[in-house]
């Protein structure tokens, strides 16, 4: 049973975007499916076989001031717009709709990472559960702490999926993958920003302390989860998919010449997949 996890990153999510329209047309289907934040995102077009669809959102949509801005900061408390990106432009009347028959038809587990605000606590939405025109899930996935205040979901706080489980590897184990790839979207060598976190964390602390720790110790949850899958990769029964640079492309960068470049090296870095397999 193969798996396939695309762990996002904010705009670096379009090198993950990449790899999955690469398997679009290398007819690459999977078993099961994880995303975690922009992941999410990405995972539930290509399930929905909806190949460039990410990337206008990725080369297009983000440069609007909807998708995020101070503006939105200023007005709503979050710097994202996520209503506006997960409702406005992807319900069946927006202005690019996620096929949701397709998507529910795929023979492919998926799940959504989130994380509950409260307990700070992974949460994972499985596909059987989502429903069309309602994609709060996806919301709850990709709400950065401080970035965005918490989303509501079915009554619940959600902070972004990476925060609990960044690479949730061992939950495509427990759902019987017995090979896994992996697509991140820095180098396998980049650590993760643990001085960043650690700021955030503080802030956090007061209002949200357990989602706060699971934040300041994020980092090392990382770490330790990549060196585990790269030993699953020595033993054949994984692969990483990761760009060799990503210039100075930051979490929300909107550089579009240096996310134009990382999609590209997705798409070419995708091809490593057939082999795997």
């Amino acid at each position: 049973m193969v798996g396939i996890i695309d762990v996002g990153g904010g705009t670096r999510g379009i090198y993950g975007c990449a790899v999955l329209d690469r398997c679009i047309d290398d007819g690459i289907t999977v078993d099961y499916a994880v995303g975690v934040s922009a992941g999410s995102a990405n995972c539930i077009s290509f399930l929905a076989n909806q190949k460039g669809r990410n990337y206008t959102f990725y080369t297009e949509y983000a440069r609007r001031k909807e998708y995020m801005s101070l503006l939105n900061y200023i007005k709503t408390g979050s710097f994202l717009g996520l209503e506006y990106i997960y409702g406005t432009l992807t319900n069946s009347n927006g202005e690019n709709p996620l096929d949701y028959e397709t998507f529910q038809s795929s023979s492919t587990g998926f799940e959504v990472v989130a994380t509950e605000a409260e307990s700070g606590t992974p949460v994972y939405f499985k596909k059987e559960s989502m429903e069309k025109d309602r994609y709060g899930f996806l919301m709850a996935s990709c709400c950065v702490p401080l970035v965005c205040k918490p989303h509501e979901f079915n009554g619940r706080l959600y902070y972004d999926g990476g925060v609990s489980d960044p690479i949730p590897y061992k939950r495509a184990i427990e759902a019987g993958c017995n090979r896994i790839i992996v697509i991140l979207t820095k180098p396998i060598d980049k650590k993760a920003g643990s001085s960043r976190n650690s700021a955030a964390a503080s802030l956090l602390r007061h209002r949200y302390p357990n989602t706060a720790k699971a934040l300041a110790e994020c980092s090392s949850l990382y770490s330790r989860q990549l060196a585990e899958v790269i030993k699953l990769q020595q033993e054949g029964k994984a692969l990483i998919i990761a760009p060799d640079n990503i210039g100075n492309l930051k979490t929300l960068s909107s550089d579009i010449s240096s996310l134009r470049e990382l999609y590209k090296k997705g798409y070419d870095d995708g091809a490593k997949i057939v082999a795997f397999l």
